[in-house]
């Protein structure tokens, strides 16, 4: 085989009639270690497979003991084959003995054999197993060898991953490739779902890896990288895309890699080496998938999901597959569907068919990012931060995704699958018993009045006032209806949605926050300015000041809609009141343009500020004095008062909103909207946590809004609940100023003693 170029093409071609032949998956690979052996001039080919226990077992092999196959079982962290496999790269070594991670296997009879070649059976980066040649001289194995074994080994892992070899497995030692995997996220939108894997953006299935006709080939790879450069390009020409920010970033990113030499340097030697242009771009992408994923340079990680978008694009120019592909045509969606994506827009997860979907997987995504606000709405279970999932999931696989926990069970064993199937059974149980509460007032058994009103900011989001028995809707983001359009919605388009809100909340109040954009909501429209701190930048009732035409449209919108009823809108962000003087003026204007042109107005105009930035908490006073209403936005509340980015997984569970300075702040705006005899509601995460909204009663909030799943949950606490009984809990460790209250452990505690349900 050495320096002959035509070995490697010979030994696939062959490969592929073994393939096609009809025989058992034991004589498969007995013929298959064969070819390798005699067309490597090799006296021993083996393959190791890797199994669910992480070690593994020898499945075949020529040239060494046959009674050792099955028998010969290492740990990955033994010798030089769980070298190759720990370390994904191939190991070539004239005097094997002398290294230092040699095993002698006294059963293999391999003691005699000097030199040793191996390399990872890989697929999507993941290591299936390990394919060894080994001759009794010492010689000094040649690229061109190590290339052509690698290529070889594409051929396996296709064979491993169809679960061909299953058969040959004692139960409980099945391979890897097809092992339950329990991977843990973040919990994004609570809820259980168990379905089956749907890919959002599938990874486009190559399955044919030998090639007929090489220089056809080659010309098709050089081909479809001149396409691939060409799209690159012309994105990065256009005059709509901003001259900086992300989006752009990556586009260089992409152009970087694009003309990386090295990168079509390794495709071309696999082309070369006797696989399709198809095969070669998987070949050498799982091939540095493997490298990047085990890299401790963090940048390295990050440039992955760049290198696996760039594969699957030069994958569908060789296929001449559009994006919308595979498992994308919604016809195909099954009917328990689990999506798995590395992130997702909003309104892609709206395109789907939501009475199929489940659960949503992704690898990136915080608890506060827009995709994740969507899949509460839509009461669909979501974990983000999931490292690798998209390698690791095949679409059609089973998955359990647990929403609380932010877990997800991948190809679940049995028990696993009937324990999760009994927990389903139970929370189901638990919907109908808050169900029931339906009708029942919000009344703490000491008589007070708390009422719980819903999160919304979809058409979807409706039907969940009267499914809950909400008092109305706390907090409606009209923001979402732009981050889901593809260009800038008419005032008429607003007009529409608006109406529709305020028809299915009947007599119940809707409350109206304009347009928090800006920061990380960036609509695709909208020209991104990049800021070194977006959270604390331009952004929300700051754009809609700067940018008043797109404020005034929207308040007229909602003027407009609110003829004849009562009407409550809101300004996100405030942190001066003369911010909130400036949007005041603006309705006044609008109002007075309305009744100028003879349009219906509002009955009554209620005008509210959040109470997001801390500022704000030092002009109680001067902004009760112009707004009707005030609500606390809990989730950037906390996150400003801290310092931490609550989409920033090191920091963003580092403080408890708990404590006693988050609970002084809640208990100022609460007081101060109290003493002035202004209604204060708090919305955002933190009232939607049973232990949490105990708090908020016993700090004197009177009105709670909370996502649609949790309204049962709260209520069913509150019932139960003596707010009084917990105020004197609660006061006392507020004013405790030794720095050593344990608030959340006190509150527990209070709770189980009182039988308060959590």
């Amino acid at each position: 085989m050495r320096g002959a170029l035509g070995g490697p093409r010979v030994l696939l071609r062959r490969l592929r009639e073994v393939m096609a032949e009809q025989v058992s998956a034991q004589d498969r690979l007995d013929k298959i270690v064969v070819l390798i052996a005699a067309n490597m001039v090799a006296e021993v080919c083996s393959v190791y497979v890797l199994r669910v226990d992480q070690t593994l077992e020898l499945y075949a092999t020529e040239g060494l003991n046959r009674d050792a196959v099955h028998q010969t079982v290492m740990s990955v962290e033994e010798g030089l084959v769980g070298h190759v496999a720990r370390e994904a790269e191939p190991l070539a070594l004239s005097d094997a003995q002398a290294h230092p991670e040699f095993s002698y296997r006294p059963e293999t009879g391999e003691e005699v054999y000097n030199s040793f070649l191996g390399v990872p059976i890989l697929r999507a980066g993941n290591t299936l197993g390990v394919l060894v040649v080994q001759n009794r001289a010492r010689r000094t194995y040649t690229e061109e060898e190590i290339e052509a074994l690698q290529t070889t080994a594409m051929v396996l892992a296709e064979m491993i991953a169809s679960g061909e070899l299953t058969a040959l497995a004692r139960p409980g030692a099945e391979p890897a490739v097809r092992r339950p995997l329990h991977l843990q996220g973040v919990a994004l939108a609570d809820g259980l779902g168990l379905g089956h894997v749907v890919l959002h953006e599938p990874r486009v299935k190559v399955t044919n890896v030998i090639a007929d006709d090489v220089p056809r080939e080659t010309h098709r790879l050089d081909a479809a990288i001149g396409k691939l450069r060409h799209s690159i390009d012309m994105l990065l020409e256009d005059d709509g895309l901003a001259k900086s920010g992300e989006h752009r970033d990556i586009l260089e990113a992409y152009r970087m890699f694009a003309h990386d030499r090295g990168w079509m340097h390794k495709m071309r030697e696999a082309v070369l080496s006797g696989l399709t242009a198809e095969g070669a771009v998987e070949r050498v992408q799982s091939d540095t998938r493997a490298r990047m994923m085990r890299a401790s340079d963090p940048y390295l990680r990050e440039r992955l999901h760049d290198l696996d978008d760039l594969a699957n694009r030069l994958l569908r120019e060789l296929t001449g597959r559009g994006r919308g592909g595979g498992l994308l045509e919604r016809e195909a969606l099954p009917e328990n569907a689990i999506l798995v994506a590395r992130n997702m827009s909003p309104a892609a997860l709206l395109d789907y068919d939501r009475t199929r979907i489940r659960a949503l997987v992704l690898e990136e995504g915080g608890t506060t990012s827009h995709v994740a606000i969507v899949a509460r709405a839509l009461g669909i279970a979501a974990v983000g931060q999931v490292e690798n999932v998209t390698g690791l999931a095949d679409s059609g696989d089973p998955v359990i995704v647990d929403g609380q926990a932010g877990e997800v069970h991948l190809r679940p064993p049995g028990d696993v699958e009937e324990a999760y199937a009994e927990k389903v059974r139970f929370r189901a149980r638990r919907q109908a018993q808050y169900a029931a509460l339906r009708t029942r007032p919000s009344v703490t058994k000491d008589g007070v009045h708390i009422n719980l009103h819903l999160n919304a900011g979809l058409l979807v989001d409706l039907p969940h006032i009267a499914e809950t028995g909400a008092a109305g809707i706390g907090l409606f983001r009209t923001e979402l209806q732009f981050m889901i359009a593809s260009a800038f919605p008419r005032i008429s388009e607003q007009l529409k949605l608006y109406r529709a809100v305020l028809d299915a909340a009947g007599e119940r109040p809707v409350t109206f926050r304009t347009l928090d954009i800006g920061g990380d909501k960036v609509l695709p429209y909208m020209r991104a300015v990049e800021e070194e701190n977006p959270a604390l930048g331009w952004r929300a009732i700051r754009l809609g000041l700067d940018r008043p035409g797109l404020l005034r449209s929207q308040v007229r919108a909602l003027l407009r809609a609110g003829a004849g009823r009562d009407l409550r809108l809101m300004f996100p962000m405030v942190a001066a009141v003369d911010e909130f003087d400036s949007a005041r003026a603006i309705v006044e204007r609008e109002l007075t343009h309305l009744r100028k042109h003879g349009h219906g107005l509002p009955e009554r105009v209620y005008v509210g500020a959040m109470v997001e930035v801390p500022s704000l908490l030092f002009q109680l006073d001067e902004i009760l004095a112009r707004a009707d209403f005030l609500s606390v936005g809990s989730n950037d509340l906390v996150q400003f008062l801290f310092a931490a980015d609550r989409a920033n997984v090191r920091v963003a569970d580092r403080f408890d909103p708990l404590s006693p300075p988050a609970l002084r702040a809640f208990r100022m705006v609460a007081e101060a909207g109290a003493r002035h005899g202004k209604p204060v509601t708090l919305c955002g995460e933190l009232a939607a946590r049973p232990l949490e909204a105990v708090a908020l009663a016993a700090l004197g909030y009177r009105a709670l809004s909370v996502s649609p799943a949790s309204i049962g949950p709260v209520k069913a606490t509150l019932l139960e609940l003596d707010v009084s009984a917990a105020r004197k809990v609660l006061l006392p460790l507020l004013d405790d100023h030794s720095g050593t209250a344990d608030i959340r452990r006190a509150l527990r505690g209070f709770a189980e003693a009182t039988g308060v349900p959590l």
